[in-house]
């Protein structure tokens, strides 16, 4: 088991895709602060990011301004990314994966994100409350 100092950290967003470069910044720095391996902070960070990214593009209408919240704490030995939002609900975790045995000419736009999030997490789950959606993105440290 990785021993870390690291309890918990967290950032807002605005819903503005200007601002990935500072949650690229913060998973990185995350990532680094529990000792992961490169390789596999990389794939952490393009999982959180395709779940940030789809919060700022989908949960809101267009032009109304809104705030992702995303806190990333160390328990029982994973890594975990809380990404929450007050949104339009929507749950990753009942959104059907992409036909990846089609070519990418044949498969429609969308989907790979969230099948990227369950093919670099070991544990996604999401709730709905107080008018909010929040999903959780687990990696276990053991594995990194």
């Amino acid at each position: 088991m990785v021993k870390t100092g690291f309890q918990s950290n967290a950032i807002v967003f605005k819903n503005d895709v200007h601002e990935v470069a500072q949650l690229d910044a913060f998973v990185r720095g995350t990532c680094a602060a529990v000792h992961m391996e490169e390789a596999t902070a990389v794939n952490v960070g393009l999982a959180v990011e395709e779940a940030v990214v789809n919060v700022m593009r989908y949960a809101y209408p267009e032009g109304t301004k809104g705030e992702i919240r995303v806190t990333a704490s160390v328990c029982d030995g994973k890594l975990t990314f809380q990404i929450s939002d007050d949104g339009k609900p929507f749950d990753p975790t009942a959104a059907e994966g992409p036909d990846i045995t089609l070519s990418a000419q044949q498969r429609p736009i969308g989907g790979l994100g969230i099948f990227l999030m369950r093919q670099y997490m070991d544990a996604m789950s999401y709730k709905r409350m107080n008018d909010c959606n929040i999903l959780f993105l687990a990696k276990n440290l053991e594995k990194s």
